[in-house]
């Protein structure tokens, strides 16, 4: 069979649009993995489940701000550092996901830590990059 009309050109699919729980996974596991703790001894430490951990780090489970909470004082960190550096993810992706293809330019999608230590080695602040500290705002 042939058709009457040329079939119309498929644009190549955008990556999916990623999900909170899969950046928040993320940036827990690089977390835990910089600091070369176990996932036994971040669950213990946090007061949650081995397994339930593990699939948090994986983004197959949306874990309450509470788990969270533990996970993050857990690893040194507070609530507000985690959530950070998923948002800082998000928006490189975001950036990544509308630069022209064409430009041939790598896509970052850098990944830091916000664990600085001071004199005293203690966690730094986080200092955001870029105005209004990272966050995209689109119309």
């Amino acid at each position: 069979m042939i058709p009457l009309r040329p079939l119309p050109a498929v644009a190549p699919a955008l990556p999916r649009e990623p999900l909170w729980r899969d950046l928040v996974g993320e940036v827990l596991r690089r977390e835990r993995q910089a600091q070369g703790r176990t996932l036994k001894d971040v669950a213990e430490a946090a007061r949650i489940s081995m397994p339930y951990l593990s699939e948090v780090e994986r983004g197959l489970k949306e874990a309450s701000s509470e788990v969270l909470a533990a996970a993050a004082q857990a690893l040194g960190l507070n609530l507000a550092d985690i959530l950070a550096l998923a948002g800082e993810r998000l928006v490189s992706l975001a950036a990544a996901r509308s630069r022209p293809r064409s430009l041939g330019s790598s896509a970052a999608g850098g990944h830091r830590s916000v664990r600085s230590t001071g004199p005293a080695g203690s966690v730094g602040a986080m200092r955001p990059s870029g105005p209004m500290g990272g966050v995209l705002l689109a119309a």
